[in-house]
């Protein structure tokens, strides 16, 4: 049975107000204004937070509660808001290879969506941090996809696709999905691996991003990038906690949680100074 979908809770948080039609132009204003606004960020796992994907608790969190989430948190709440507006879509699985090349052999550690509008496919993807999409791509190879922030092509077919972006002049891979068909429970299982698994970038590293009308705002423990679209980035260390605090609060709009361990983790990506450190 689809779960219960507060759709004017979602509105409300993301300033949409429109034809609600499913249709190509409503999916491109919702999936602009969902990555601007509510942010990126794996606090939860960080701090031993259990990551849930029901319908509830993922509205109480990123809707209710003015926090964010990561990448299965904000496209399964993407998903469901269009599966209750009438789009037929589904759950696709990815390899992510931005950083790590090497990784097209790893397991997939990535949730995207896939879209059919009237025998046409997208893919759209809200959560994946600095890169988040800001608008579906048609899934299609080799042609170049202008989005609000930077231009995206898709190679390859059917089964198996690559996300490519354009950094100046150079294409660079993202990741590697399939169109296969995915098991919702396989995606609990690695949610729940990736959210509490000590080994896990998400638990040991600070992430957090936000996409707003023109640039985006990125957090890697203790960096803060804003990047201009087509400019290049402006960078700055945040040198405390209560800087850290305030970057994300501020810049991104996130609301942090209460927890005490919340502290002691930020403090952690400041390095001792040599005087302190006997």
């Amino acid at each position: 049975m689809p779960e219960k979908v507060n759709l004017n809770a979602y509105f409300e948080r993301i300033g949409f107000a429109g034809s609600i039609a499913p249709t190509i132009q409503t999916l491109e204003l919702l999936h602009a204004l969902h990555p601007a606004v509510i942010p990126f960020e794996n606090i939860a796992p960080l701090i031993g937070e259990p990551v849930l994907l029901d319908q509830q608790s993922l509205e109480k969190k990123l809707l209710i509660e003015r926090r964010g989430g990561f990448c299965f948190e904000h496209n399964f709440l993407f998903m469901r808001i269009l599966q209750d507006l009438d789009y037929e879509v589904r759950p696709l699985l990815a390899r992510v290879i931005w950083t790590n090349p090497e990784a097209i052999a790893a397991p997939p550690s990535h949730m995207l969506l896939l879209v059919d509008i009237k025998g046409t496919n997208y893919i759209a993807d809200v959560g994946f941090g600095g890169l988040s999409l800001t608008a579906p791509l048609r899934l299609r190879a080799s042609s170049e996809q202008a989005t609000p922030h930077e231009t995206f092509r898709l190679t390859g077919s059917d089964p198996d696709w690559t996300l490519e972006v354009k950094i100046g002049e150079e294409w660079r891979g993202v990741y590697v999905f399939t169109t296969e068909a995915v098991d919702e429970v396989d995606l609990w299982d690695l949610n729940r691996d990736l959210s509490s698994n000590p080994a896990s970038p998400f638990t040991l590293q600070l992430r957090a991003a936000l996409a707003p009308s023109g640039r985006r705002l990125k957090v890697h423990n203790d960096l803060f990038t804003v990047q201009p679209t087509g400019e290049a980035a402006e960078k700055r260390t945040l040198t405390s906690v209560e800087d850290m605090r305030a970057v994300l609060t501020e810049e991104l709009g996130l609301t942090l949680p209460e927890s005490e361990k919340l502290d002691a983790r930020l403090a952690g990506f400041h390095p001792i100074p040599p005087e302190t450190a006997e």
